[in-house]
């Protein structure tokens, strides 16, 4: 019995050391280097109620990507019509998810393609007058599921890429729901920089100017069969006013930002102005070689989510894989767009559903409250249990405080996120063990009460008790997991601390307790027991 007793002691004091161990990287920064190789260096981190930030809730606009989707299948429908020589007199969208077709000839060919290559398309209310078949085709709702999907995944993806670069330390991106993007920035300075670098799209595009069109007919509405108006955007440094440059685009779109391996800061040495040097894939510079070497003499205009960034004459066949995108940039304007082609276009825009932004003075004061209130709550409750339960209430203080120990040891090591809430989720998982305590304290006075040995009270003691501590705790346990599973964020910080302090309650109140009893009850003479 004694050496099962001082293998348990062993292990129990063993986990003990390891958790406060495991606690010093979050309590001081001034460790060895020889630490961190050998003790996770993992930390708790404070939410943003602790330390200040922003807090963006954002969704996905997944009807945007099926719209572009079923453009992209249009393109590519129009180009295999073309192809197999099936004269085509209209082809354009009606809905997001829907394409009209008109073409002549033999419906089969259209039907075999449409088999053949167009899966994902179903053919709806098909109608021939005069030789002319009309035919309405609408993505399949699988497919259309499956794009919402994917734009959310890229989405999250994409955003986290984003942050990353921007330099917050310490961010959570994570997918609350099934459309939903929950993005906490602790620390964060300039909210609005991070809402535009998160938000902007970045659908980089190279097209041609219709130099032989005319702008102002344009303008006044006339716009050519093929082509489009944008603007180039610019801002005057001296007073702030904003001057819109029209171009007449031609429509069709030569490369996209898809093919960017790379894309950096660097600094004009003549005028002094920041400018983005972007480097392509090795797809990506054939692609830019050749439509350069075939549009010599013409302008090409760099556009970035429907502004003209820039429209320079194509001097020569542009070979190595290099452009450059101008534009008066700051160095700060520079490298944010840097991070966003860097990271790829998002898959359709993202729209903001909730804002909150924490100061870090608000974030310093609930943690000097959120401490104290724990510190009051525990110091109350040790002095109550010395008081009505002498020598076996210090036994249960001991379990106490190893409680709070192993919950805190247990988020650093997950690297949770502590918050206000979760604080408040501390201190009750507190209160359930000194509860669990009072249970086995209370059985164990009964049985004393009815003459057994010391040794004999604490083994019924704990087993009368054992049933209702477990219960009562895998009940809480059970609306902790519920809350986590279907809360939002403050809610499940709430639950994570609770769900924690549950499981380390019953370690510390069934088993710790128990070892520390089994030693005072086995020492010879024993006869009775102070509680």
């Amino acid at each position: 019995m004694l050496k099962t007793l001082r293998w348990k002691f062993i292990l129990y004091a063993a986990i003990t050391v390891f958790a406060i161990l495991l606690l010093l990287p979050t309590l001081t920064s001034q460790l060895p280097p020889w630490f961190m190789k050998i003790i996770p260096a993992d930390k708790i981190h404070l939410g943003l109620d602790l330390q200040g930030g922003m807090y963006l809730l954002l969704t996905v606009e997944g009807e945007k990507a099926v719209e572009s989707y079923v453009e992209q299948i249009k393109n590519n429908l129009r180009d295999e019509l073309k192809e197999r020589g099936i004269p085509v007199g209209k082809l354009e969208t009606e809905k997001p998810d829907r394409i009209v077709l008109e073409f002549s000839g033999a419906k089969e060919k259209v039907d075999n393609l449409l088999s053949q290559r167009f899966m994902m398309l179903r053919e709806l209310s098909p109608s021939s007058e005069g030789g002319i078949w009309k035919v309405r085709l609408v993505l399949d709702s699988k497919e259309t599921e499956y794009v919402k999907k994917r734009a959310i995944d890229q989405a999250l993806e994409i955003i986290r890429n984003r942050i990353d670069q921007f330099g917050v330390s310490e961010p959570e991106i994570t997918l609350q729901g099934t459309d939903q993007i929950l993005v906490q920035l602790p620390g964060i300075r300039d909210p609005q920089r991070a809402i535009n670098l998160i938000g902007q799209t970045a659908l980089l595009e190279f097209k041609l100017l219709d130099e032989e069109g005319n702008i102002d007919e344009a303008l006044k509405g006339n716009i050519p069969p093929g082509d489009m108006i944008l603007y180039q955007r610019s801002v005057d440094p001296q007073t702030g006013a904003v001057r819109k440059n029209p171009f007449l685009l031609k429509e069709k779109t030569l490369m996209t930002g898809e093919f960017i391996k790379d894309a950096r800061v660097s600094l004009d040495s003549q005028f002094h102005e920041s400018y983005v040097s972007m480097e392509f894939t090795d797809v990506g510079a054939k692609l830019f070689e050749q439509i350069t070497g075939a549009n010599v003499k013409k302008r090409l205009a760099i556009i970035l989510d429907n502004n003209v960034y820039s429209a320079p004459e194509i001097r020569e066949r542009i070979a190595g894989g290099r452009a450059q995108i101008t534009g008066r940039f700051t160095t700060e304007e520079a490298n944010d767009l840097a991070v966003v082609l860097r990271s790829g276009a998002l898959p359709a825009p993202v729209k903001i559903l909730e804002q909150r932004t924490v100061g870090p003075s608000l974030g310093q004061d609930s943690i000097h409250k959120g401490i104290v209130s724990t510190l009051i709550s525990a110091a109350l409750i040790v002095l109550f249990m010395i008081v009505y339960y002498k020598f076996s209430g210090v036994i249960a203080d001991v379990a106490l405080m190893l409680n709070i120990v192993l919950t805190l040891a247990t988020l650093a090591i997950f690297r949770a996120t502590l918050t206000l809430p979760g604080i408040a989720g501390l201190v009750l998982s507190v209160g359930m063990a000194v509860d669990a305590n009072i249970l086995i304290h209370e059985r164990i006075k009964e049985e004393l009460r009815f003459g057994k040995t010391v040794r004999a009270a604490i083994d019924q003691g704990y087993h009368r008790a054992f049933s209702a501590i477990i219960d009562s705790n895998l009940t809480t346990l059970i609306s902790g997991i519920i809350l986590y599973q279907f809360g939002t964020g403050p809610v499940k910080g709430f639950a994570v601390t609770l769900s924690i302090g549950i499981l380390a309650n019953i370690f510390t109140a069934v088993y710790i307790t128990r070892v520390i009893f089994d030693f005072v009850s086995l020492r010879p003479g024993v006869k009775t027991l102070s509680i």
